[in-house]
């Protein structure tokens, strides 16, 4: 990705993080869990959400996170189905986005509006809708993967019987050094492993939501 392009991007990746999060916080707050609220994570602010290594990150490898939102199982009336729904709220935000995002490029579109179409401002905001599109995409099935710490396993392990608490607790100490080094064989080969797995779910939304 170009300067100009990452640039473009940046307003997309800070919404699609801030609202992730925001997500997280509010459930969890509607649930019973003042945590979040108590240390001022249930605002859209993004400087209440940005992790500075991890958008550095963004910048340098194109790949980030934002500070996880805290959650105290305790103040939750049924804490394995409350956090599977806490977690499931972020990537629910990403796709209500990437709706929205999909419906204004269709707007976009169908007044006869696109890449090349047209000039100074709206070509820009196109663009970064665009960018908009395909960010909360990518964000929304990549935290969905059921590898700890992203929200897909925290999703499963709401799922599963309880039976399976004690291989769910195994992967979940192991997780984070798998997903690392998956991330960074991609990196540093070129083939991005997570790329293949949610592409397709990218492609086929980017489909039915923007028809691009």
């Amino acid at each position: 990705m170009d300067l100009y392009s990452l640039l473009l991007a940046v307003p997309a990746i800070l919404i699609a993080l801030t609202f992730h999060e925001f997500a997280h916080a509010y459930v969890a707050y509607r649930l019973g869990d003042p945590t979040a609220k108590h240390m001022g994570r249930l605002t859209l602010n993004p400087l209440a959400h940005l992790d500075p290594m991890g958008t550095i990150m963004i910048f340098l490898i194109h790949f980030g996170w934002a500070k996880p939102v805290p959650v105290d199982p305790r103040y939750l009336g049924n804490p394995k189905r409350d956090l599977m729904w806490i977690s499931a709220a972020g990537p629910l935000m990403n796709m209500t986005l990437a709706l929205a995002s999909g419906i204004l490029i269709r707007i976009f579109l169908a007044a006869g509006f696109g890449y090349g179409q047209a000039g100074g401002t709206t070509n820009i905001i196109f663009q970064m809708l665009y960018f908009s599109l395909y960010i909360n995409l990518a964000l929304a099935f990549f935290n969905l993967l059921p590898i700890p710490p992203l929200d897909g396993s925290k999703i499963l392990a709401g799922i599963l019987p309880n039976r399976y608490a004690n291989t769910l607790y195994m992967i979940e100490t192991k997780g984070p050094m798998v997903l690392f080094g998956i991330i960074m064989f991609g990196w540093v080969t070129g083939f991005h492993v997570l790329g293949v797995v949610i592409g397709p779910f990218i492609q086929f939304f980017s489909g039915v939501f923007a028809g691009v």
